[in-house]
């Protein structure tokens, strides 16, 4: 297994930074507490949007717009310039009855339809959380698989048959045969262990290779993982303990970047590593980006 470092991209305040991804040019994130999406490149000014609730996850849409998963419903908006959130249009409520809930961790499969994850709140932390996939062909749609505490690391092998999972206070991401069109799972196992006492896995995401590359809260780290599960490389920070969400992508397809939080950190932790919350990143020597499908939410154009 290879080692090496990430290093400050860019210095923010992110409560809880999550959800990053690579679109139009941009890295785009959410910090979840404080109800915000935000866009950036190097060279360019921060663009926020504040929104009604606390954002989970989301996607960019085929129509040009953008899927939010908010804390108790999946919405939709066109986002304007200097923060404008328009036309925002609810799609469907999540979990409804269950205030302990919201949602948490999702992306797109291979598809283009959104799947995603809810976490319980409470601080007993029992397993309620549940995975979704949502479409507008086929509505919600809850996935067969085990109820968990707090939803994450989902994300798709290239050929969009197997979907990675976790529950992260399990410490073990899974995987599980997955066919977009029936939302049917099976063959539910084990993908990878994580032995550390104070690494938690979080956001996942496979690149051009197949392999999976996981943010492991507390531990300040990423890790790729090959096709079988195997360590491959490890890239640290020493600035913040949080890691969250990983992303490759840059113009080039060759960036690795992570957020990070400053949630559950003590006023001295925070006195010690003040760039928790900001973005981190490597360049990696080959490029791995592999773009998420866009959210299909124009189907009446297809054939």
């Amino acid at each position: 297994m290879t080692t090496g470092h990430l290093d400050l991209a860019l210095e923010q305040d992110a409560f809880l930074g999550e959800g990053l991804q690579w679109r139009h040019g941009r890295w785009w994130w959410t910090d979840i507490e404080n109800a915000r999406l935000q866009a950036w490149a190097p060279g360019v000014a921060v663009q926020r949007w504040v929104l009604s609730d606390r954002l989970g996850c989301f996607a960019h849409c085929t129509s040009g717009r953008v899927l939010l998963g908010l804390a108790k419903r999946l919405a939709a908006c066109r986002l304007g310039k200097e923060g404008a959130v328009q036309g925002l249009q609810t799609l469907t409520p999540v979990d409804a009855a269950d205030p302990r809930t919201r949602v948490n961790d999702g992306r797109t499969d291979r598809r283009g339809y959104f799947v995603f994850g809810t976490m319980n709140e409470a601080p007993e932390k029992r397993p309620i959380g549940s995975f979704y996939q949502y479409s507008l062909q086929h509505g919600l749609r809850r996935l067969a698989l085990p109820a968990v505490a707090i939803a994450n690391s989902v994300c798709f092998s290239l050929d969009g048959r197997t979907m990675y999972f976790c529950d992260t206070l399990s410490q073990c991401i899974q995987q599980c045969d997955y066919d977009a069109e029936s939302a049917q799972v099976a063959n539910i196992r084990p993908f990878a262990r994580i032995d550390e006492a104070h690494a938690w896995p979080d956001g996942s995401v496979v690149d051009a290779e197949g392999c999976l590359w996981n943010a492991q809260w507390g531990a300040g780290q990423v890790i790729r993982y090959d096709p079988a599960g195997r360590l491959m490389q490890r890239l640290k920070t020493a600035s913040a303990p949080h890691t969250s969400c990983p992303a490759l992508g840059g113009d080039d397809g060759r960036q690795l970047m992570v957020t990070t939080a400053r949630q559950d950190l003590s006023r001295e932790a925070l006195l010690e590593m003040p760039l928790s919350g900001s973005l981190f990143g490597s360049t990696l020597p080959a490029t791995l980006a592999v773009p998420d499908a866009l959210f299909d939410d124009e189907p009446g154009d297809k054939k």
